[in-house]
């Protein structure tokens, strides 16, 4: 017991803990501005969807109905500019970061193996590979890394935490590498609906793979777009090789979406105006604390979409921490995302307008 937890980091939410109890005493209460998930109500024809696929009492598959799988591959055309894509090229996954956290594991990777992911980055490309026994690697330009016992790269653009938006050069060049070298690529683009500065691009549009998804795979997630996280609901799209493995390991773990979350995922994937009303409200709030941190004396860098700025006054995050939270606002610590964030907090605008307009007051004080 507890060889496999000992692989791991510790979880750092927890060390944020006493920061929270701290901005909880402000007051007028906590702003929130710290984990990133979604407030906003999901939207009513994803609620009519779920509810009436209530009466669900049988078992669900792992691939998902056939009107889901129609689902994302026609988003996945319409949203990502991908081709020719079959039932084959996707699968549903039971939230992405359930998708993160066992991808290495149920690659086969282990002992021997690397994991390549971005230097700053989200925890859980780290998590995966130590659960797996593999070796972590980090990068600034993955066309650097040295390919041996490289099994598996990830890309993240949008970036989770900066906001960084890889242009498609970069994503036509690190396909060419990963290709070249055999080495398999993902690119997490959970927030690819939300760019404010920049257009994100897939890797699956055919300027960037060439109308091949050979040694590709981009993951989806609807937690963001659609308010969805308390859905769990996410998809894979690309190879169909490496997602026909996937589909038969996860047939024999259960790893299924339950139907009337399939239901609900359609409706939000055939659905584009609540989207727009959803980036609209973001649009307000990341104006809002953008003008408010810069006049506090931060400076904003990347965060050119996603629903996070990255901000810096050239302190400890953990001292930004400590300010922040006596002023009832909570943030998230660079160095979680690994210590070339240790300058940097991450600021999220997903909290509602209401907790917006309050953390904008109290920055200006």
């Amino acid at each position: 017991m507890g060889t496999v937890s000992s692989r791991l980091p510790v979880f750092p939410w927890d060390r944020l803990e006493p920061y929270k109890a701290t901005a909880a005493a402000h007051a007028d209460g906590i702003v929130d501005l710290s984990v990133g998930t979604p407030v906003d109500p999901v939207p009513a024809l994803v609620q009519k969807a779920l509810t009436d696929a209530a009466d669900s009492p049988g078992y669900p598959t792992v691939w998902g109905t056939t009107a889901l799988r129609d689902a994302l591959t026609g988003w996945a055309e319409r949203r990502l500019g991908a081709t020719g894509l079959a039932h084959t090229n996707v699968l549903p996954v039971v939230g992405s970061k359930e998708l993160v956290a066992w991808l290495p594991t149920q690659l086969g990777l282990g002992a021997g193996d690397r994991v390549a992911y971005p230097r700053l980055a989200y925890p859980t490309y780290e998590v995966g590979a130590r659960l797996a026994g593999a070796e972590p690697v980090v990068y600034d330009d993955p066309w650097e890394l040295d390919p041996a016992g490289l099994k598996l790269l990830w890309l993240n653009s949008p970036s989770n935490p900066t906001g960084r938006v890889l242009s498609a050069d970069e994503l036509r060049r690190t396909v060419a590498w990963a290709r070249e070298h055999g080495v398999l690529l993902f690119s997490d683009e959970c927030y690819i609906e939300l760019g404010w500065e920049a257009d994100p691009v897939s890797v699956l549009h055919p300027d960037v793979c060439g109308g091949s998804y050979d040694g590709i795979v981009s993951v989806h997630s609807l937690s963001k777009r659609s308010n969805l996280a308390g859905y769990r609901a996410a998809f894979l799209a690309g190879d169909a090789a490496v997602l026909g493995e996937l589909l038969q390991i996860r047939k024999h773990g259960g790893m299924m979406i339950p139907a009337p979350v399939q239901a609900a995922t359609i409706a939000a994937l055939d659905d584009t105006e609540h989207v727009g009303e959803q980036r609209e409200r973001y649009v307000r709030r990341r104006t809002a604390l953008r003008e408010a941190l810069e006049a506090a004396g931060f400076r904003i860098e990347h965060s050119q979409a996603s629903l996070y700025l990255w901000a810096t006054r050239d302190e400890s995050c953990w001292d930004t921490v400590a300010d922040l939270a006596k002023h009832g606002v909570l943030v998230a610590p660079g160095d979680f995302y690994g210590s070339a964030g240790e300058r940097f907090v991450r600021v999220a605008f997903t909290a509602t307008d209401e907790r917006v307009d309050a953390a904008v007051r109290r920055l200006a004080q």
